[in-house]
């Protein structure tokens, strides 16, 4: 009696294992989906910032957001970033949240007080809907910031200082 008891038990295991592996890969496989977001931050002679998103594969070509209003040091700038995973390092600005679990997945940007959201289904700018185009251009001035209380804030984890007391 025990050896089909145990028998029973390993076919089991085996079966759960085997039900594990095939939905991992099956996960693992969809979770490059169509790709990243590619937004490339630039700055004019100026200094003047611009950010200008894309996804090729959902037709979204040079989504810019102008600053025209912003100044920077550092002039003549040109960095893309592929959120394709976690990125909080960009060359100004700063992420407030990163969804890459399933790509394109959800960027939140902070830039210079204005919300951007880049979503799949739509664009969110200072928490206001905006229907995707292949090309916009959006201006965004000092006055359409979102007041302090409005914005999100970036989470940062703390290092613990020593044992707790």
């Amino acid at each position: 009696m025990k050896s089909g008891i145990g028998r029973q038990l390993l076919v089991a295991a085996l079966v759960v294992l085997g039900a594990y592996v095939v939905t991992y890969l099956l996960i693992e496989r969809s979770r490059p989906g169509k790709g990243p977001w590619s937004v490339t931050y630039s700055t004019d002679a100026a200094g003047r910032p611009s950010v200008t998103a894309s996804h090729e594969k959902l037709n979204l070509r040079k989504i810019e957001f102008r600053f025209e209003e912003e100044r920077l040091p550092q002039t003549n700038l040109l960095s893309t970033v592929l959120f394709d995973r976690p990125v909080t390092n960009t060359p100004f600005g700063s992420v407030i949240f990163i969804d890459t679990t399933f790509l394109p997945g959800t960027v939140v940007l902070d830039l210079f007080g204005h919300e951007i959201q880049l979503l799949r289904r739509v664009l969110s700018v200072n928490k206001r809907e905006v229907p995707w185009q292949p090309e916009m251009r959006i201006d965004l001035k000092q006055t359409d910031k979102l007041a302090i209380e409005g914005r999100k804030k970036p989470r940062h984890i703390e290092p613990k200082s020593g044992p707790a007391r």
